[in-house]
Order: C-alpha cells, then structure tokens, then sequence
C-alpha cells in the first residue's frame, strides 16, 4: 500500500494491489468506474425526509465503517445526482483527440456515429515555467480576476461552455410553449441528440472533461494536467461545480456564488423567503428534466448539495458566497458545507475543504478582495503545491445546524 506524508493532503481511495493514493490529483475522471451500484428508486417511491440524508448511508441502508468505503459510496452519489438532478452522464467517448499550444487547446470528439470539434483560448503565465498548472474558467462573466491564477504561476484555460451545451434566451419563460419538451442545443447535443436527459450543467461538465482528455493524453509538456482547478461565478459557477462534481482530475474546484444548482442545499433553498428551486428550474435548462418531480418538494430528494460536496472529497475544493444578495441562497450554501464538511473530516481531510462568505458587500459576482487570502492559499496548496496550509470554514451567514442535520459522521478506520 502507497504511503501519505500528510494526512490533510493524502486518502487512500481504494485497497488491495491496485490502491490509489490521492495526492493532490486523482489520475483518472472515476475511480469508482467498477463499483455496482443497485437499481435507484424512481421519485415517487422515495420516502420524504426534511433534513439533510446522511451521507455515510449507502443504498442498501448500511453505513460505511473505513475510509476506502468512499470510493463506492461516491459512485452511489453521482449515480443519484444523474438520476434525480443532472441528468444522465454518457460514458466516456470512442474517440477523443486534440492539440495543445500556448494560446489554445483544440478538442476534436467522436461518438455514436457524429463527431464534434471545439477549442479552448490558453493564457500562460509571466512567472513559473512549464509544465504549468492550471484553472479551467467558464465564459467570461464575473468572478475570479485571471491575474489573482496568472500571479501564481498558473495559466488560465477560457472553455466555451455555452458551445457545448446553449441556453435558452431569454431566461425565465421555459414555460411558455413548453421549451423543456423542445430538443436542446449544443455540441453535447449535436452527438447524443437534443433530448438526451443530460441537462446545460451534466452537457458542460462533459465537455470539460474532453478538454482534460487532451491535457492528460496528448504528448505535450506545458500544461500540467494532474494540477488543474476549474472556477466560474453564477451559472457557470454551477458548472463549474459539476465539473468538479463528475470529474476526478480535478484537484482544485473554485464555485462562485452559485444560487441554487449549484452549492446550496435544495431543502434550504426551498425554505428560504428569497430562493427556490422552482425559478432556477424553470429560468433555465441547467437541471435534467429529471429534476422535476423535485421542484418545491425537495425533501423527496433521497440527497441534497452537501452530499455533492462531500462526494469532491479528498481533492481540494473552495466555495466562494455572497450573503448580501438573498437570491444566491448563501446560508443554504453555508449549511450544505456544513454537513458536507463532516465526511472530509471523517475522511481525515478537512483541511482541503475551504468555504467563505464573510465578505462586505457587494453585488452578485462582484469579486470581493475579502477571498484573496485564503483563495491564494487554496491555488498555492493544490496548483502550485507550494503550500500546506489547511483551508478553513469562514461564514458570513448561519443558520441553525440541528434543524438539518440530525446524524453523526462514524469513525472511519484507515482498512
């Protein structure tokens, strides 16, 4: 069995020969590609519950006792998140090939008999050298200034999620004439058609991975692949959440004020006076339409964000809210880390979860200089591997954890 030198950076995620060490970077999208998960319920077979489920539950209803039952136990909870949220996840493609230089990443996919082509701008950094790490950044909206990447010696990688999967404009009416019936746009979709159950977030995730395909296998040595983070604010702040979510490569996920769908928990959401899942359903087509029986009856939902959370867990993961703008849900969002964080401590991992909200105000993804200190110290530890220090959990926002969590994490043993 590999060794950890460090407890808060290292899991082991598996045993026997084969044993996976993480350390900072898992090296594929799914260790638990061979794990079986049973059958799922449909929605109107799940028993209602109004708190948080526990997350250390597996489907046949025992609890997990060591830290390599996470592995599977992940894959239970992306199964879960496809089915009831996201919409299905296709396995990976037949072909996927592509070019890497110091201005963009060419990604060219094929796959049940179409093929597709797409590109990612690349901005190198003025400091550190090649193989550099780097942040994936979705669109072009808000968030993390790129110089706050590009002073750490990391290159930022601009990927076009709206080519993979489009939104409907404009937001807001997908009721009228019933646009969720209609096939959806998108290279995503031009491959697995415009009514796959994939929803714009599982589309956008996909496609990151692709990209990340042509990192790791293409011959090339300026992009270290095994070092990527991947941030966006709002809406893409919500895929950039299921990248993370879905993808294992990742070593850093970044989500930015993301309102529901992404970090905040759906029963809270639901309970909130300002948020709910209903406007983010029906504004636009980020869930699966799966996602429906759900909306205004989340504690049908066999699980909720803070297991999402928890299933990124042991790889490095920093939310970023804003509590001053009620619509972005920050104390659902604070909750869900909450709960979610009990699994990263069981797991003997804490310290690479960070979430904070204790910011001044400001208006929605309006990049509060509030974050830098501990989102330099995220990139450092997980990027650059330039520093150990742990993350912490800094709230602007509470509310009160006994009305949601109403379980205990296990002491998980080490075999």
């Amino acid at each position: 069995m590999g060794a950890c030198a460090d407890e808060l950076v290292c899991c082991t995620l598996a045993s026997g020969p084969d044993d996976i060490v993480y350390d900072y970077g898992a090296p594929i999208e799914d260790t638990g590609a061979d794990c079986v998960v049973p059958e799922l319920p449909e929605p109107a077979a799940i028993t209602k519950n109004s708190k948080l489920p526990n997350p250390f539950v597996r489907l046949d209803g025992s609890v997990i006792s060591k830290k390599s039952d996470w592995r599977c136990r992940r894959k239970e909870i992306r199964a879960q998140a496809e089915k009831y949220v996201y919409g299905e996840r296709p396995a990976p493609p037949a072909v996927v090939s592509g070019t890497v230089s110091n201005t963009e990443v060419t990604v060219h996919v094929e796959d049940m008999g179409a093929s597709i082509d797409f590109s990612s701008a690349v901005t190198l950094p003025s400091t550190g050298s090649a193989p550099y790490p780097a942040v994936i950044y979705l669109g072009s909206f808000g968030g993390i200034p790129r110089d706050i990447f590009l002073n750490e010696g990391v290159a930022v990688i601009t990927y076009d999620n709206g080519e993979i999967g489009t939104e409907h404009q404009p937001e807001g009416n997908l009721k009228q004439g019933n646009v969720r019936s209609q096939p959806k746009r998108g290279k995503f979709y031009d491959l697995y058609g415009g009514l796959h159950s994939a929803g714009l977030l599982m589309a956008w995730s996909w496609g990151a991975s692709r990209l990340i395909d042509v990192l790791q296998r293409t011959e090339q040595e300026l992009i270290a692949w095994d070092r990527l983070g991947v941030t966006g604010c709002s809406r893409l702040g919500k895929g950039a959440f299921a990248i993370g979510l879905f993808d294992e490569r990742v070593a850093l996920t970044i989500p930015h004020e993301t309102s529901t769908g992404g970090v905040p928990a759906y029963r809270i959401a639901d309970a909130l006076p300002t948020e709910d899942t209903n406007g983010n359903y029906w504004g636009q087509l980020w869930f699966s339409n799966n996602f429906e029986p759900f909306v205004l009856n989340t504690t049908q939902l066999p699980l909720d964000t803070h297991a999402f959370i928890a299933a990124i867990a042991p790889r490095g993961l920093m939310i970023l809210e804003n509590p001053h703008v009620a619509q972005m849900g920050a104390p659902a969002g604070h909750m869900a880390a909450l709960a979610g964080s009990k699994v990263w401590e069981a797991l003997g991992v804490l310290g690479n979860l960070s979430y904070f909200s204790d910011i001044p105000s400001s208006t929605h993804c309006q990049y509060s200089q509030a974050y830098t200190p501990a989102l330099v110290r995220s990139i450092q530890r997980f990027l650059a591997h330039e520093s150990d220090e742990p993350g912490s959990i800094r709230a602007g926002t509470e509310l009160n954890a006994s009305d949601w969590i109403d379980w205990e994490a296990p002491a998980l043993s080490d075999d």
